[in-house]
């Protein structure tokens, strides 16, 4: 699985490059209009983008009819698109905070508190965005994945809200944010997981041959 997951990182390495060099300039750009922790919610939807790239190449090289003769399960072949999805995400969130932890050193008002809630929401988005859109890739065509994919953000959102809503019935989420935000991550983190074994049954009966 290490070398797929090196021949996807391989393909996506010029997007990468500019998604990260994207972000530290965004990143510079908002200290001066917003928060500058407002892009860690940003930053890890933004670098995911490169899974989907790599799995249209995929389909497009027919990849995947070669893929299946290695000895990798479905299963594990799965899983590296995953792993690559979380890789990208956490490192778009890496990229997000050094802007923040520059400016920072030069007495803008970014705290420990700001980091970590932008954080929880950048990366509940994500997760819930990647458990809708992955399965699907494997489901449609690459055209109508791509739908899904840039649906999903706009339906995570909504997603997103509702369980705070929810929340918001047991405590104020507005008094204890941090923690509201933190339930909705253990969600979205739950969500996630659940698609990855979804994606395996939908590409186990997968005709690809």
């Amino acid at each position: 699985m290490k070398g797929v997951l090196l021949k996807d990182l391989y393909i996506a390495k010029s997007n990468i490059l500019v998604t990260i060099v994207s972000l530290l300039v965004l990143g510079f750009g908002l200290s001066f209009l917003l928060e500058t922790s407002a892009l860690l919610v940003l930053a890890p939807v933004v670098s995911t983008t490169a899974v989907f790239i790599s799995i249209t190449s995929d389909a497009s090289s027919r990849w995947n009819k070669n893929v299946i003769t290695m000895p990798l399960s479905r299963s594990q072949i799965i899983g590296e698109k995953y792993c690559f999805y979380l890789l990208l995400a956490a490192g778009g969130l890496l990229a997000a905070l050094l802007p923040c932890g520059i400016l920072a050193l030069f007495g803008l008002d970014v705290t420990l508190n700001s980091l970590c809630l932008y954080s929880a929401i950048g990366i509940s988005s994500t997760l819930l965005a990647g458990g809708m859109s992955l399965p699907c890739a494997y489901l449609f065509d690459p055209e109508k994945s791509q739908i899904v994919f840039m649906m999903s953000f706009m339906a995570s959102t909504v997603i997103i809200a509702a369980l705070v809503v929810f929340i918001n019935l047991f405590f104020l989420v507005k008094d204890h944010i941090l923690l509201g935000f933190c339930m909705v991550l253990a969600v979205a983190v739950l969500c996630f997981f659940m698609s990855c074994k979804i994606a395996v049954k939908i590409y186990e009966k997968r005709d690809i041959t």
